[in-house]
């Protein structure tokens, strides 16, 4: 399993002194970013690419509070891609020092082509550092995002 440990931070607060709700989906695009970047895909290859992972879904569930300056450890699966990879399903999980679930955070997205504003297949080093993910055990095959041409 892919694992991050992380902090807490100041600017990661709410009002109600526990981390806020947007921090979470924070921490984990941080994770996969870290997961790119280890897989050959930092930002610049992104860039040279003309392509980017965008996100179209975002479920957030809570189950116990972090405070500032928890540790906390960060984990990262796939749950779902269609074969061609132009779609996919993360899931992080987010635990506390004492090892209880905090939040999970299922993320459904594809990969988009920067010139041309669609989703399209990865390329095949791309795809392969996705399928090196751990599978959840409720993965699921999703259907493409490539249009067929006219």
């Amino acid at each position: 399993m892919y694992t991050k440990t992380l902090y807490a931070g100041w600017g990661d607060m709410d009002f109600n002194s526990h981390m806020r709700n947007t921090a979470y989906l924070d921490k984990t695009a941080d994770v996969r970013q870290m997961f790119l970047m280890e897989h050959g895909f930092p930002m610049e290859e992104f860039v040279r690419l003309k392509i980017g992972p965008v996100v179209m879904k975002d479920e957030v569930e809570y189950f116990k509070e972090i405070g500032l300056q928890q540790q906390i450890t960060v984990t990262y699966a796939i749950a779902g891609h269609s074969d061609d990879g132009s779609r996919f399903l993360l899931r992080h999980e987010i635990f506390r020092p004492d090892g209880k679930l905090s939040a999970r955070v299922t993320s459904a997205g594809g990969w988009l082509d920067l010139n041309e504003r669609k989703l399209i297949a990865p390329p095949a080093a791309l795809l392969a550092a996705m399928e090196s993910l751990e599978r959840t055990s409720d993965f699921m095959i999703l259907p493409s995002s490539v249009k067929p041409r006219a």
